[in-house]
């Protein structure tokens, strides 16, 4: 986002829903924002927009965690005993008093909101998705249908639940209980409600944790004593939706924690996609992209490119379209410098790049991504068809001369030049290591030899119970030589592949400990000592 834009976002989000102009001074306001049940991607746009403003955000420590990407970065973040949101808002400052959920459901926002009103302190209520509705659909199960078509929900925070006044309800939804699901159960049947209703009680909703028995008033007492603290319960016929609506507990990597060796930058979409699959993606650098040694060397690149020197400029990764890139604006130059010249990428992975930077390659591999796959749809040079037989090929220093060769077998002559440097990451912290080496993690993804060797160099070998994942048979050969079993490789060399293949696997393996009535247990969940759901 350009800094004018986020300008603009800033001063709409900070004079309201009006849009005005913010006066120079202007009092400050406390805006009550709902964040949703728990999945940050529920978060509505209005409050996106207000957390990343807020000069102060009050809001429990457990929900900041999930959110704390959206808060703007220099706020203030405050508890709610440890603030006065009214004091605050007083000394100027926009404040975001943050509630799970509603905040006009099961949440103290009305009190406070009063105490705004009392206080002559300007306010917003900013609605977000409540649990009674979200949770639910992410156990699939409709609130109503054809036949059902009311719905009561009990806010039980307080206890002291009077439960002959919704026995009769069609659908009933409890939030906040303080009693033990089987004291809910018990309270009703006695209050008139047949003992085989059916019952869904869900913890950790719209989260990767998210786990719902489905059971009956009879029997959910037992059913659910292996669980910690029961967010959500769902009490009539309707419950009886989830065998056929299920869809996102039954994603095939759910609830899996999934090593990504790569950068965040570099694992954006790959990491995107894993979530798709219900896992929960980590990323670990296991490499460090350095500038080269001396510039001379790319600085003659960049000036050949510009002057006509090329026919050719072959990327062979994303961090040499990066370096490029950097180079360029260094120069005030842009994508338009490669105007007349021929661009060929090594993979899918670096085309997009190249896309992202404003260059369309005009040749990529269909088969093997790799520069033996790039070599063989290369042409050969034709001094009738080929003004300039030289090709520019910025990349890491410790790259292959495979390339190199053939390019020079077919008659090109090659400007190798080092674009950057790679260098061992850092080990990763503690925790990481610990899992990584005990069985914390349920799979992690190779994709290359390099991050086999350094990750294993940085932070440990994965324990023999997670699954492991390459990209081709080369990563395969190096992680069979550390000793690595290899449960999974991709089809073809794209990290996509690899990310598909692994969600394919997923699948198999809960159809199959279905099929044989077991428990569905994640890979990490199979190691010695792991604690494990009925």
């Amino acid at each position: 986002m350009s800094p004018a834009s986020k300008k603009a976002v800033t001063a709409d989000a900070r004079d309201g829903a009006t849009g005005g102009k913010r006066p120079s001074v202007q009092p400050g306001r406390v805006v009550f924002v709902g964040v949703g049940p728990g999945d940050p991607e529920l978060l509505t746009l209005r409050a996106s927009r207000l957390l990343g403003v807020a000069d102060a955000v009050v809001v429990h420590e457990a929900t900041a965690s999930l959110f704390q990407e959206y808060f703007n970065p220099d706020a203030e973040i405050l508890a709610p005993g440890a603030a006065n949101p009214v004091a605050l808002a007083r000394s100027g400052k926009l404040v975001a008093r943050v509630f799970l959920g509603d905040p006009g459901v099961g949440s103290a926002m009305a009190e406070e909101a009063k105490a705004c009103v009392k206080a002559r302190v300007p306010f917003e209520i900013v609605p977000g998705i409540s649990a009674v509705t979200g949770v639910p659909a992410y156990t699939g199960i409709p609130l109503t249908d054809g036949k059902h078509r009311e719905v009561t929900v009990v806010d039980a925070q307080e206890g002291g639940i009077d439960w002959s006044l919704h026995a009769g309800a069609a659908t009933l939804v409890i939030i906040g209980a303080e009693h033990t699901t089987g004291e809910v159960a018990k309270g009703l049947v006695t209050a008139g409600r047949s003992d085989s209703t059916p019952v869904a009680v869900t913890s950790m909703g719209t989260t990767t944790e998210q786990y719902t028995v489905a059971s009956t008033l009879a029997r959910v007492a037992a059913d659910t004593k292996h669980l910690d603290a029961p967010s959500l319960i769902v009490v009539g016929d309707v419950v009886g939706w989830r065998d056929k609506l299920s869809w996102f507990e039954t994603k095939p990597l759910f609830g899996w924690r999934v090593l990504v060796p790569r950068t965040k930058e570099q694992a954006v979409s790959l990491s995107d996609q894993l979530r798709s699959y219900g896992a929960v993606p980590e990323e670990v650098p296991t490499i460090s992209v350095e500038p080269p040694r001396t510039p001379q060397q790319m600085e003659r690149a960049v000036k050949g490119l510009v002057t006509g020197r090329y026919e050719w400029v072959v990327f062979t990764s994303a961090n040499a379209v990066r370096a490029v890139r950097e180079r360029f604006e260094q120069y005030g130059l842009d994508a338009r410098a490669f105007a007349g010249l021929k661009v060929a990428a090594v993979g899918e992975q670096t085309a997009a790049s190249l896309v992202e930077f404003g260059v369309k390659a005009d040749l990529v591999p269909a088969g093997q991504q790799s520069s033996e796959g790039l070599l063989e749809v290369w042409p050969p040079y034709d001094k009738d068809l080929d003004p300039i037989n030289r090709v520019l090929l910025p990349r890491a220093d410790i790259a292959t001369e495979t390339l190199v060769a053939g390019l020079t077998e077919l008659g090109w002559e090659c400007d190798d030049v080092t674009a950057y440097r790679t260098v061992r990451a850092a080990p990763p912290p503690q925790p990481i290591r610990e899992a990584i080496k005990g069985g914390g993690f349920d799979a992690v993804l190779f994709t290359s030899s390099s991050t086999v060797r350094n990750l294993i160099g940085i932070a440990g070998k994965p324990h023999n119970v997670t699954l492991i994942a390459v990209i081709g048979p080369q990563t395969a050969k190096t992680a069979a030589e550390y000793g690595l079993r290899v449960d999974v490789m991709a089809d073809k060399p794209s990290a996509s592949a690899l990310a598909e293949a692994l969600s394919e696997y997923g699948a198999k393996r809960r159809a199959a400990q279905a099929e044989a009535g077991d428990p569905l247990r994640k890979p990490s969940e199979m190691r010695r000592g792991a604690r494990r759901r009925k």
